[in-house]
């Protein structure tokens, strides 16, 4: 009979409550549950509760996020930059959903205000997921125009129709908001390039200036790197810049099978 457990320390604990405020005021404070985690430690992972009145914070969570290491526990670690939803370095799981903390309203999550690192990662500490197989699998899709003709005295060039045929693409953050969100890629991450990754391969394999169109599609030929996907659609709903990696990637299967016609 097979028996399967949990990996040692992976169990979560309940941790420490924070600036718990006293009396009847619930109407001002709002109640965040945090997870935590310190390699350091050799601990379990454990959830903290924090308390941040809302009188003296910003509209969104990563402004209770800034308060609270700012004012309550300095130990809290996370990845902050823009501000602006722009960077994609607050990506995080909030309220169970994959997003942007920066762009998160705390008004719009409804109860205590539960976050998480972004799933299926190795975690680095706290809020803070090891991004670097995820860069080393965007890297592998070369994303940068290759040419074999002499370069322009100015810049290279497009029409506003070849241009248009890149928007839905560019606008990728890298947050791995759509990648972490994938059953696909959590199946199959050391294999399976996910859906930024591949989003931006077909940003690359579109743009009318590069010119390794078929070195490229070459790349992804494998039953694993652009073929596990499922159509799941979660990278789609859960985009905080409103993209469509699923429709990517099945134009990206479109110019495999067409080109083999």
């Amino acid at each position: 009979m097979v028996e399967l457990a949990l990996p040692k320390n992976s169990r979560i604990h309940k941790g420490k409550t924070w600036n718990k405020p006293e009396g009847n005021v619930e109407a001002e404070w709002r109640k965040f549950e945090i997870y935590r985690w310190s390699p350091e430690a050799g601990e379990n992972p454990s959830i903290d509760t924090y308390y941040v009145n809302l009188n003296e914070c910003g509209p969104m969570v990563l402004d209770a996020l800034f308060k609270i290491k700012n004012e309550i526990d300095p130990t809290l670690a996370f990845r902050r930059s823009c501000r602006e939803g722009i960077c994609g370095s607050c990506a995080m799981n909030i309220d169970g959903t994959n997003t942007l903390a920066c762009t998160l309203a705390i008004k719009d999550v409804s109860g205590p205000v539960r976050i998480y690192p972004l799933p299926h990662m190795e975690v680095a500490k706290d809020l803070v997921p090891d991004l670097t197989h995820f860069f080393a699998q965007h890297r592998s899709i070369e994303p940068w125009l290759k040419t074999e003709s002499p370069p322009p005295e100015t810049e290279w060039l497009q029409s506003r129709e070849d241009r248009q045929q890149l928007d839905g693409l560019y606008e990728c953050i890298l947050c791995a908001c759509c990648t972490t969100s994938c059953p696909s890629y959590w199946w199959n991450g050391e294999r399976y390039l996910g859906p930024a990754a591949l989003l931006q391969a077909r940003r690359w394999v579109v743009d009318s200036r590069d010119e390794a169109t078929g070195e490229r599609l070459d790349n992804l030929e494998d039953p694993f790197r652009l073929y596990r996907c499922h159509t799941i659609m979660n990278c789609a709903q859960v985009c905080p810049k409103g993209l469509n990696p699923a429709k990517a990637i099945a134009e990206l299967k479109k110019l495999m099978v067409e080109r083999q016609a």
